[in-house]
């Protein structure tokens, strides 16, 4: 009889499904008997069928809980050394309590969760993803038994706020990278208007200076570039399935080239003393200042720069480069003719821009 499909589990209560059933065992799960069981897994489980892309994405939260500071072991079956389809995995339920000075009530865990899960993990800081699993984990007194490794979290869920914080792409590619699929999309092009149909294979999410983008392969110039998934407009298709598996190590690949454009792409501009922009600014990472009082800050896209910069109005002035003084410019122009009925001037950007897309995509 055929089967309807299963409904998608969240990543942050897969992780936290897969949390709980390790700490649930002594003697640990094999990555089989996790794949089948546990929530998040399970409803894509194909036994004795090909579970690759589950397989791959088990890695994938193998690491994300490890990069929370959750200290995940591995055990070796006995007389199957080096053998991975043996291997046993388990959290030290002692290694991971929370102190014993913290407890929560009822009422406050549910509320944590629901602040949680309004937010979502896309929001949340890697310090407040590990809090948000040790409290759940660890459970309560009173509703510890109402949690099951293969169930999850309870039906708080069924009433919590949900604020979107990801762009609606991060989903379809989330699910593109798991199944080893390209994918087609219209993405706007910085400084114009009109939406290009790309081609590509996905390489890695990731989120750099508070932005979620993609790394992928685009067939069309064969390189990999990066995408702002906010500029990514329409559906997101996917094509080729199983073809295009990612690199496990494409993530940190793609985190490690914007670090060094970070590095390299440097602004100064004078703000206001005491200004909003002052404060702002000042608490970029890594801005400093000069003799003159005036901040040097960093950024990846000097279209995104100059779209932040702008927003402070009067209160910031772009000493260098020329390029990003004219690009900020010509945003308070086109706001100035906006409001004033002038003539269109959004495309006054489009060379600067349409030169910094062949570099980045």
């Amino acid at each position: 009889m055929p089967t309807s499909r299963a409904p998608r589990v969240p990543a942050e209560e897969r992780l936290f499904s897969l949390v709980l059933a390790l700490l649930s065992t002594e003697s640990g799960l094999t990555k089989s008997e996790i794949l089948a069981n546990v929530q998040g897994y399970r409803q894509r489980y194909t036994p004795g069928g090909d579970n690759a892309s589950l397989e791959r994405q088990f890695e994938r939260d193998k690491d994300d809980v490890r990069e929370l500071g959750i200290p995940l072991e591995t055990i070796e079956t006995p007389g199957a050394s080096g053998n991975n389809q043996t291997l046993r995995y388990r959290i030290p339920k002692g290694e991971y309590d929370l102190p014993l000075d913290v407890r929560f009530t009822p009422d406050e865990s549910a509320l944590l969760s629901l602040a949680a899960m309004a937010w979502r993990e896309g929001a949340l800081s890697a310090d407040s993803r590990r809090g948000l699993l040790k409290v759940r984990s660890a459970g309560s007194e009173d509703d510890g038994a109402e949690h099951d490794a293969a169930e999850g979290p309870s039906a708080i869920g069924a009433y919590a706020p949900r604020l979107r914080t990801r762009d609606a792409a991060f989903e379809p590619l989330r699910s593109a990278l798991d199944r080893a699929a390209a994918v087609r999309f219209a993405y706007i092009t910085p400084g114009h208007h009109e939406a290009r149909v790309r081609e590509l294979a996905p390489l890695a999410l990731v989120q750099h200076g508070g932005r979620w983008m993609l790394a992928a392969h685009e067939f069309a110039t064969r390189s990999e570039k990066n995408y702002l998934l906010s500029r990514i407009v329409g559906p997101v298709t996917q094509f080729a399935v199983g073809q295009h598996p990612a690199p496990a190590d494409a993530g940190e690949r793609a985190l490690a080239g914007l670090d060094r454009v970070w590095a390299e792409r440097t602004a100064t501009v004078h703000v206001a003393p005491g200004s909003d922009a002052e404060r702002r600014l000042t608490r970029r990472r890594d801005t400093s200042s000069t003799t003159d009082g005036e901040l040097v800050i960093h950024h990846v896209d000097p279209q995104i720069l100059a779209e932040e910069l702008a927003a402070f109005g009067p209160e910031v002035r772009v000493v260098e480069p020329e390029e990003l003084r004219q690009r900020v410019v010509d945003r308070l122009r086109v706001l100035v003719e906006d409001h004033t009925g002038g003539p269109d001037r959004g495309t006054s950007a489009a060379a600067p821009a349409e030169r910094e897309e062949a570099s980045r995509g």
